[in-house]
């Protein structure tokens, strides 16, 4: 199984990634944890770019976003699959698609486009988006936040309306989850969507 989750900053979901990693573990099964950006060395580098470097432009910013993905699903994603490993990723596509298509104004479509082109087409059996309304994801938020976490409200809400609206489009595939639940009521029902595909 290829299971993502995804969220606005603060939202919760690297906390349900990480519950369902250890439940799953604890089915017997050989789980595949990444994140990201991340997953490779070239994505953690990429990562540390996008998140930490400086100020650059939204077409730059999805562009690596892509590079780095195409680097894990090649390197980690798709070997693990293939393995016959579950795969749990914390943040995938949709994160671009909501961040630079929607919030940055680049196009859900084309930026869809540019990242199935990249991966090939991989796309998740089930993407479990956390939903919290930005003003209480932000009263959450580290002391240390990276370039994209200090982008205003504004933002984020605008990133929220672009995960409602893939989450409307896609309802088979995007499990929309109230965030505002504790984190272990959250896992309960990760858990009951999951057993489904079992």
């Amino acid at each position: 199984m290829f299971l993502t989750f995804e969220g606005v900053d603060w939202s919760g979901k690297s906390t349900q990634a990480e519950l369902l990693t250890a439940w799953l573990r604890g089915q017997g099964r050989t789980v595949l944890s990444t994140r990201e950006p991340g997953g490779t060395p070239v994505g953690e580098a990429v990562r540390n770019v996008v998140l930490h470097g400086d100020e650059m432009t939204p077409w730059a910013e999805a562009a690596l976003y892509a590079a780095a993905r195409a680097e894990h699903v090649e390197r980690a994603l798709r070997p693990a699959l293939e393995r016959g490993e579950d795969v749990v990723c914390d943040r995938y596509i949709d994160s671009s698609v909501a961040y630079q298509g929607g919030a940055r104004g680049l196009g859900i479509e084309r930026v869809l486009e540019l990242n199935l082109t990249v991966t090939r087409g991989l796309v998740p059996d089930r993407t479990f988006l956390v939903l919290l309304d930005p003003a209480e994801a932000r009263r959450r938020g580290g002391g240390h936040p990276d370039r994209i976490e200090r982008e205003g409200e504004p933002f984020m809400r605008a990133v929220d309306l672009a995960y409602r609206a893939l989450a409307d489009a896609s309802p088979e595939r995007i499990v929309a989850l109230d965030g505002a639940r504790s984190a272990e009521e959250i896992a309960e029902e990760v858990r009951g969507h999951v057993r489904s595909l079992f």
